[in-house]
């Protein structure tokens, strides 16, 4: 479970869903995995999961680990950490083909779908995302600003 931090920066590994608040900073570097960020405006408190997978299909494990378990638990974070969860905002980066962009299953592609799902099931507005491409990318998301910066090589930083 997920805690509150105003520590400067936090990285979230693969799986994991951190909270954090004030001037705190949420990294995460990302390949074919999705960077999901979870807010309400002006509030300065965020969660954010380092999603590796579309479904759980009933697995165990970290439900930051997949798409439709990692949602429901970071609103609950949030519950936890006092936030209300009416109005939730959502801003997400990754999704990229790594291996190439031909075979049955593009990973990348079906975590941002899954990811878009279960937000609209939640009935969470996405304000921003990038997703896709060929290359991953280093996402940091400030708590007090509610900005999300996306590096990727060879491109300028994005904000979103």
């Amino acid at each position: 479970m997920a805690s509150c931090t105003q520590q400067k920066e936090t990285t979230v590994g693969m799986g994991q869903i951190a909270a954090g608040t004030g001037p705190a900073q949420l990294k995460a570097v990302l390949g074919s995995c999705i960077g999901l960020a979870l807010y309400r405006q002006h509030q300065e408190t965020a969660v954010f999961a380092h999603i590796v997978l579309p479904n759980s299909s009933g697995q165990g494990g970290s439900p930051g680990k997949f798409a439709d378990t990692a949602v429901p638990e970071m609103i609950q974070v949030l519950k936890k950490a006092g936030v209300s969860t009416t109005g939730l905002l959502a801003k997400f980066a990754g999704g990229a083909s790594m291996f190439g962009g031909v075979g049955p299953m593009q990973i990348g592609q079906v975590n941002a779908e899954a990811v878009t799902e279960a937000l609209k099931k939640a009935g969470i507005r996405i304000v921003a995302q990038d997703v896709g491409g060929k290359s991953g990318r280093r996402v940091t998301f400030d708590c007090q600003t509610s900005e999300m910066k996306v590096e990727q090589v060879g491109a300028n930083p994005k904000i979103l």
